[in-house]
């Protein structure tokens, strides 16, 4: 329901595209890249609007104009899980994952922010959600950092109260594994005894590869997070590794939809299920997603995007923590104003309306690329 007086329907849904350098080339154990693609949508009802956006191609842009914005513009304003629904359906013969799935996110957030603000309440209280803080986890350490920049950045996430930190391993397709675990020796140096480490291999890794690799992870360097280890299409694979290595074994970033998590979850493959708001379908799957999790038993992590992720905190009581992804949080900082900051490794500020995010269109006018 929307206030007297307040229009019912969305009336308009605008999609930009914007792309931003890199601060230095990175690359994972599987991948290398230089910039940051953001698709940013926009709906509108009345004098009112909301925002999503997503870290996708530019590409999400046609899927917004073409296939959801004749879903979405005439639906009400409080139907976004009904809008939802429609979205994924007008998508069938395009194919619901990858670029579709991302588009679809970023309507949803868009809406569920409207909705949130055309109410006048803060979006988490949609959810029945309170004002917990939100734990983070530094996230960064890319394989193509030299050693320096690898501990200037794990000690500026220190200064921030952060106590949680993960690197980027599995370099070159696992085919140097003397450089990751040297790499994690220099990290744990770093950050300390007491402090929680992490690792993402990207899924660079063989499936007994992994599982030799995560004993030393965790019996030489107390790591205590194991990422995607091998590919997280090999469910099996996944289940090998939790089974016999100590360290928790994550994954689940690139869901698309409920199914994909529930086929995981079923596959008992993670100890923690990682859910990207800016993939999965935006606020309306990331909730089913937990609540799937939650029925396993399983904490919930949420994947990169972490000012989108802060709203769910409250409202989730399965969720382990968030992770504060460099690329992300440098891109947020150059596109958007009202973002939630970090203080004593949380993020932390409950908005009085919405997720309290806007976009700044004058100061991301040099990153626009469509």
């Amino acid at each position: 329901m929307t206030p007297e007086g307040c229009p019912a329907e969305v009336r308009s849904l605008e999609c930009r595209v914007y792309e931003v350098p890199t601060d230095a080339p990175e690359a994972d154990g599987t991948l290398a890249w230089t910039s940051t693609v953001v698709v940013a949508v926009v709906a509108r009802a009345g004098d009112r609007m909301g925002l999503g956006w997503t870290y996708a191609s530019g590409a999400c842009q046609a899927v917004v104009e073409r296939e959801l914005a004749d879903v979405v513009v005439g639906s009400q304003v409080d139907a976004v899980t009904d809008t939802h629904e429609r979205m994924r359906r007008a998508c069938r013969n395009l194919g619901r994952t990858g670029v579709v799935a991302c588009a679809i996110s970023a309507v949803d957030i868009a809406l569920w922010d409207l909705h949130a603000r055309l109410l006048g309440v803060p979006l988490s209280s949609l959810w029945g959600g309170t004002s917990r803080r939100a734990p983070v986890y530094g996230s960064g350490g890319f394989t193509t950092y030299d050693d320096r920049t690898t501990a200037a950045q794990l000690s500026a996430w220190a200064e921030r109260g952060i106590s949680r930190f993960k690197i980027k391993i599995g370099e070159s397709w696992g085919t140097n594994v003397d450089r990751d675990l040297s790499r994690v020796a220099l990290a744990r140096s770093v950050v300390g005894a007491g402090a929680e480490l992490f690792v993402d291999a990207n899924g660079a890794y063989r499936p007994k590869q992994a599982i030799r690799i995560g004993e030393t992870l965790f019996g030489d360097h107390g790591v205590v997070w194991f990422e995607e280890p091998v590919s997280s299409d090999d469910l099996a694979g996944l289940r090998q590794v939790r089974e016999r290595t100590p360290p928790d074994v994550a994954a689940g970033e690139y869901g698309y939809d409920e199914w994909h998590f529930s086929r995981m979850l079923d596959a008992q493959a993670v100890d923690c299920l990682q859910i990207d708001v800016t993939r999965c379908g935006g606020y309306t799957s990331w909730l089913r997603a937990a609540a799937l999790a939650g029925a396993h038993g399983l904490e919930v992590s949420g994947h990169c995007a972490p000012h989108l992720h802060a709203p769910l905190a409250g409202a989730v009581p399965n969720l382990r923590h968030i992770e504060y992804f460099h690329d992300h949080v440098r891109a947020d900082g150059l596109l958007f104003e009202g973002l939630p900051a970090v203080e004593a490794g949380s993020l932390v500020g409950r908005p009085p309306v919405g997720h309290g995010i806007t976009l700044d269109g004058a100061r991301a006018e040099p990153y626009r690329a469509g």
